[in-house]
């Protein structure tokens, strides 16, 4: 099986696909998304890679896919999964085909599971919360912009048994796509989940690291992993390494439908730019479980950024900006802005910006310090009115030992003040017994081309 890059729109060489497809795989494909960017994607519909780079991967793929009468998958269309994304992913497929030339059969999987079917699951005692969340109720449910499911292989593999050619998913497990072909083909899961994991983000496994191809071969009780680019290598260590990736333990993997265990794994050198995997296990679990992701509107957000490197301002940058926060609360006040409807975060870039309060190292030697200036509101127009305040008060307020009598602030950007829109939070991350696999995951197949 062949993964052109980690993410589609990522890019890969096209050198290593046309290395990769001498190989003559059986299935090409690339994982289409991630939970990585954060929950606006979901929120907003839209994809966190260009049209201008997705469309350009998935032509090569599609090409290729279709020059050698093998299946071509894409998981997580679009980047979230959800419905507007799987569209505007298959929208690109239906371009790309009429400019190309090409003809094939087509599946679309929808992610986007019906409110009904979750209340009635919430009401059946069939939904339990991750991430220390509390339990999923009904008015979490209606709050929320957008709810996806996450998919795991059965999806996939009934697509390719009803006849689809290039299958693009909604939301599914990062491996699924990868998993669901060779299951199909009759291997054992327990290399076909690896092989999964180890394709999921493509070029990741070797060295040095880059978007780029990577070709697994899974036999019954192993798996074999090497890059196509002549540059990259896998090595027993990148491999290892990479088996590492976003779990939370390094040895127990849960996915849906069962637990890969990975404690008595080997990694050995087949070259020195192939690594065979041997000794993974697979356990079914007795419930079949999929995670739920949803996102619900927190607000609505302006941002601005500057920086100083005034020696005077930096030796007592704490008090300069506890001061300034109740500077800006007044003026908020004053304009008839409620401090309940707005809140404000100041990030100090050269000091705690990444960890904030945790951060171990206090106090800063720091000749220059850079803030982000956040303004969550209820309306864009209170968040753009409170930021206002907020650049003019950090920009001009006067401080002990002032010298310079014009502007505390370099601002690198006219306008200053940049309105991002709505921000979306993380409300749903739970999951749920369903009847089967199937149920949430509608197929719908049409002829492109």
């Amino acid at each position: 099986m062949l993964s052109t890059s980690g993410i589609l729109g990522y890019g890969f060489a096209e050198e290593s696909l046309r290395i990769g497809m001498s190989r003559n795989p059986q299935v090409i494909g690339c994982d289409g998304g991630s939970t990585d960017p954060g929950p606006h994607y979901l929120g907003a519909g839209t994809s966190f890679c260009s049209r201008l780079s997705v469309k350009r991967d998935l032509r090569l793929m599609l090409q290729a896919a279709v020059a050698a009468r093998i299946p071509c998958i894409i998981g997580t269309s679009g980047g979230a999964g959800g419905e507007p994304h799987l569209q505007d992913t298959a929208a690109l497929v239906r371009e790309i085909a009429r400019e190309e030339g090409l003809s094939f059969p087509m599946a679309l999987i929808h992610a986007e599971p019906d409110r009904a079917l979750l209340f009635r699951r919430v009401a059946q005692g069939r939904v339990k919360a991750l991430a220390k969340l509390p339990p999923l109720d009904h008015a979490t449910i209606d709050r929320a912009t957008r709810i996806v499911g996450m998919m795991g292989p059965e999806p996939i593999a009934r697509a390719l048994d009803q006849g689809a050619q290039v299958v693009l998913a909604g939301r599914s497990s990062d491996p699924a796509q990868w998993v669901a072909p060779a299951m199909r083909a009759g291997l054992p899961a327990a290399p076909s989940w690896y092989a999964g994991k180890m394709l999921e983000c493509g070029a990741e496994p070797t060295t040095p690291k880059e978007p780029d191809c990577l070709l697994v071969t899974v036999h019954p009780d192993h798996l074999v992993c090497e890059p196509p680019n002549p540059i990259r290598r896998c090595t027993p260590l990148s491999v290892a390494n990479f088996a590492l990736h976003e779990n939370s333990s390094p040895i127990h993997h849960v996915e849906p439908g069962g637990l890969l265990d990975t404690a008595e794994v080997r990694f050995e050198a087949v070259t020195d730019r192939a690594v065979r995997i041997s000794g993974m296990r697979w356990t079914p679990v007795e419930t079949y479980t999929v995670k739920l992701e949803g996102v619900e509107l927190a607000g609505y957000r302006a941002i601005t950024l500057c920086a100083t490197r005034d020696p005077g301002l930096i030796a007592q940058v704490d008090d300069y900006l506890a001061t300034h926060r109740v500077k800006v609360a007044a003026k908020a006040a004053d304009f008839g802005v409620p401090a309940s409807s707005w809140r404000m975060a100041i990030r100090t870039i050269g000091r705690d910006a990444v960890m904030g309060a945790r951060e171990p190292q206090q106090g800063t030697t720091a000749h220059e310090l850079g803030f982000v200036v956040e303004v969550l509101a209820e309306t864009q127009e209170v968040a753009n009115a409170v930021l206002a305040m907020a650049r003019t008060s950090l920009l001009h307020a006067d401080f002990h030992g002032r010298l310079c009598k014009e502007g505390n602030m370099a601002f690198p950007f006219s306008p200053s003040d940049i309105a991002l829109g709505p921000l979306y939070r993380f409300s749903v991350f739970h999951t749920v017994a369903p009847d089967d696999p199937y149920e949430m995951f509608p197929i719908e197949h049409e002829r492109v081309g």
